[in-house]
């Protein structure tokens, strides 16, 4: 019987945490570091074509042996028979359909392939959206099903040359603003209290981000922990001028301030674009 375009899985190849791969339900992932490494930066790239030459690049840091050329094919080569013990003879669609030769690299077809990252980028979009569409609900859905998708740091069991510590970097930055922007709008939602746990470890995490930190003192301000909140903004205070030598952000003043003087409007749950004190 022939497969039918609707029958075809995708090939699942999971990032946000250690490496996975999976082919109809087989696991294809290499066991070697540099195979693990191609398929990682072949699907970060979006179906684009990743050049031979950043391939070598990524793997052997801008000094590539002699043989690197015949080295890159031979792990192409494993990577697609990976993908070919899983499939089975009665499927049509071979690793070379998935894992694809262009004239100057390799390119993963984005049809034949499913990627957690490329899925996380597409939900931290929409997530945004919905927070210029003052759709605070959606939004705080969005980004929790987008930060969801981690199980762990990035590539946490993947040795990374200089383009996938960039990638992972990037994806990281995603991840802490998708974070913050849950974060806001849970607080627009009056969601304060379920925010405790998550602030306190993020503000842990990041001591010296202090949006992070205004979010948490005015979380704890709401749950009535105002000594609480004024012990964080002393603690950033403490950990800015040891590591940076300046004072917290006129913002961050002006949250401590308006807890001191148990300010009626910190209380208030509005949309940044209405002007409320903590954007």
């Amino acid at each position: 019987m022939k497969e039918s375009r609707e029958d075809r899985k995708p090939v699942e190849i999971r990032i946000l945490g250690q490496l996975e791969a999976w082919e109809s339900g087989t696991s294809v992932l290499p066991t070697a570091g540099k195979p693990r490494q191609i398929l990682a930066l072949l699907a970060l790239n979006r179906g684009q074509v990743v050049t031979a030459a950043a391939l070598a690049e990524e793997l052997w840091n801008g000094n590539p042996p002699r043989s690197a050329s015949t080295t890159l094919q031979t792990y192409i080569l494993q990577l697609r028979r990976k993908l070919d013990s899983a499939r089975g003879l009665t499927l049509k669609r071979t690793g070379k359909d998935v894992l694809v030769t262009r004239h100057i690299g390799y390119q993963l077809q984005m049809s034949d392939v499913e990627v957690d990252a490329w899925e996380h980028e597409r939900l931290v979009a929409a997530g945004r959206r919905a927070v210029d569409e003052h759709d605070d609900a959606r939004a705080a859905q969005l980004l929790s099903k987008a930060l969801n998708l981690w199980r762990g740091a990035a590539l946490v069991d993947v040795p990374t040359g200089p383009l996938l510590e960039l990638e992972v970097m990037r994806l990281e930055h995603l991840r802490l603003c998708a974070a913050e922007m849950r974060i806001e709008a849970e607080l627009r939602l009056g969601r304060h209290q379920t925010l405790l746990g998550d602030l306190a470890v993020l503000c842990a995490q990041h001591p010296l981000n202090e949006n992070l930190q205004i979010h948490y003192m005015l979380a704890l301000y709401r749950s009535g922990r105002q000594w609480q909140a004024l012990t964080v903004y002393r603690q950033l205070r403490h950990t800015l001028d040891l590591e940076l030598g300046v004072e917290p952000c006129p913002r961050a003043q002006q949250m401590m301030r308006a807890i001191t003087a148990s300010d009626p409007t910190l209380d208030q749950v509005l949309h940044p674009a209405l002007g409320r004190l903590v954007g």
